[in-house]
């Protein structure tokens, strides 16, 4: 039975510029819209704003099989399918982009702040870069900090003014971080072998203590034929261990000294290799299996492992010609699956239950969803996905011009939103299937962070409004990288072009304008 169509989602009135502004809309505009298939965020649309239609479960279109047995299908969202990225709605042509004259200042910003507005603070990191793209890795939020990687440097910031608290130079550039450090704040990275831009491999071993900036052990992985090369590596942190995968060999090290504690077995023995992993309250080791020229008879197994045991919990694998994606989430496990001929055209999101049973499976295209937001399969750790988060009951998707939830345990499409003003990403669940959601600056509007669930636009809570004095440098930052931490919430690019031109900062945060404490004595 098909539910009514939700209300219409308006968007607020256009914020004016803010009198002496420099960084009010004639100084800077964001690029116009790109192809279809491009980097999550990138583009502002017309203004029109439009709520997804709820509809009911209705019959499998796919289901993966355990142990390589045939089960029956799982209910998801829509029987028809629909390709990917299908256009719902002309776009407005949009102005040319004008290069920002330069990046404003944490005082410029919260001068320019309306009645209401967050507070902010940016950083402007004027180390001298090479000439080329620059890659920001992982964000990671310590205590009252927030530490990045970029090129040869790491860096922690204080969250509440964005001050630079230390930093630990690299002798190369990072080339892989794991997403989650361990509980008690350490972490290893890898760099590079060497400074140079071809011929380098990624196998240098780093453990930085990201409460103190202490960096502590090195290590050099070691090579011995093209079956453990380290031209890329995969890494994640579970636990007090550290798991890297190097070309078709996993090992897990020991994080406080760098012991190395056991090499990931491959299974059923020239068959099932090792070629991903995922950390934080799991190990995760995803697997490429019955390789074959003919991509419809190879699959992917998953296993969660002991992290410090390297015991095998228990074991799932996709159906042939399909392989494992991005994992969403680690507890519960979710993640998406790709068909290995259509790729980002053809995939699903899969939950798994209690000792990785197959919960249910999500055909997210129908509704216009998707591949990671439109990010594709550009980022190699396999716990990158822009533009999706998860809790117990429900994964939200959100994408270039909408946002929704789905019901693990039933595939029900349980509410949306859809936006042609903004890029909407979920941050994280809000109870009762409600998530907190970015919606992300345009070139003629700031960011916030909205409140939405089940009955859609209805249930719009305004949670956080951005300064229009933020928008320039905000829209500049296509939210390429995002965190959010006790209300406070970090945006950073995914990355910056070493060139001098145009100026870009390395990170913004917003959180909400602090409560002034009751002077002892007032009446």
């Amino acid at each position: 039975m098909s539910r009514p169509p939700q209300p219409w989602y308006l968007p607020r009135s256009p914020q004016q510029p803010v009198p002496g502004n420099p960084y009010a809309p004639d100084g800077y505009t964001a690029p116009g819209p790109p192809p279809r298939r491009r980097r999550f965020g990138k583009g502002p649309v017309t203004a029109t704003v439009v709520a997804l239609l709820l509809l009911a479960a209705g019959g499998g279109v796919y289901a993966l099989n355990d142990g390589g047995q045939d089960r029956p299908a799982v209910p998801v969202a829509e029987k028809t399918p629909h390709p990917s990225g299908t256009s719902t709605g002309p776009r407005t042509p949009v102005s040319p982009t004008r290069e920002p004259k330069r990046i404003p200042t944490t005082e410029e910003i919260n001068a320019g702040r309306a009645p209401g507005d967050a507070t902010a603070w940016i950083v402007n990191d004027r180390t001298d870069l090479p000439g080329r793209h620059i890659p920001f890795y992982d964000l990671w939020t310590v205590g009252d900090t927030v530490v990045q990687a970029v090129h040869k440097k790491v860096t922690a910031y204080r969250l509440s003014d964005g001050a630079e608290v230390w930093n630990v130079p690299l002798p190369a550039p990072v080339c892989e971080t794991p997403v989650n450090p361990t509980p008690d704040g350490k972490v290893v990275l890898v760099y590079q072998s060497s400074q140079a831009q071809s011929g380098n491999r990624c196998n240098q071993l780093r453990m930085i203590d990201l409460r103190t900036g202490k960096a502590d052990w090195h290590k050099e992985l070691v090579e011995t034929g093209s079956g453990d090369d380290t031209i890329i590596v995969n890494s994640a942190m579970s636990g007090d261990t550290f798991a890297i995968v190097q070309s078709m060999r996993a090992a897990v090290y020991r994080v406080i000294d760098g012991t190395k504690l056991y090499d990931i077995p491959k299974e059923d023995p020239g068959k099932c290799y090792p070629d991903n992993v995922a950390g934080g309250p799991r190990l995760l080791v995803s697997s490429m299996c019955a390789i074959n020229v003919d991509r419809s008879k190879t699959y992917s197994q998953l296993r969660e492992i002991d992290p410090r045991t390297g015991k095998v919990l228990w074991r799932f694998r996709t159906r042939p010609g399909w392989q494992i994606g991005k994992m969403l989430s680690v507890d519960p496990v979710v993640f998406t699956t790709l068909h290995n001929e259509e790729r980002t055209d053809n995939w699903r999101v899969v939950a798994l239950g209690p000792g990785g049973k197959l919960r249910t499976t999500i055909d997210a295209r129908p509704k216009g969803f998707t591949y990671c937001a439109d990010t594709g399969e550009s980022d190699n750790n396999i716990q990158n996905c822009k533009g999706t988060a998860v809790d117990k009951g429900a994964v939200y998707l959100g994408g270039t011009d909408r946002v929704g939830g789905y019901d693990l345990g039933t595939g029900e499409f349980v509410w949306g939103v859809k936006s042609q003003d903004s890029t909407l990403h979920p941050l994280r669940a809000d109870g009762g299937a409600f998530a907190l959601v970015y919606e992300a600056a345009t070139w003629n509007r700031p960011g916030g962070i909205i409140r939405l669930g089940p009955g859609g636009v209805g249930t719009k809570k305004r949670v956080l409004q951005h300064p229009e004095s933020a928008r320039a440098p905000e829209s500049g930052m296509l939210a390429g990288g995002l965190a959010y931490v006790n209300g406070r919430i970090i945006i950073t690019p995914s990355g910056v072009s070493g060139r001098d031109a145009p100026p870009a900062p390395r990170m913004l945060s917003f959180a909400p304008e602090a409560e002034t404490p009751e002077t002892p004595g007032a009446p």
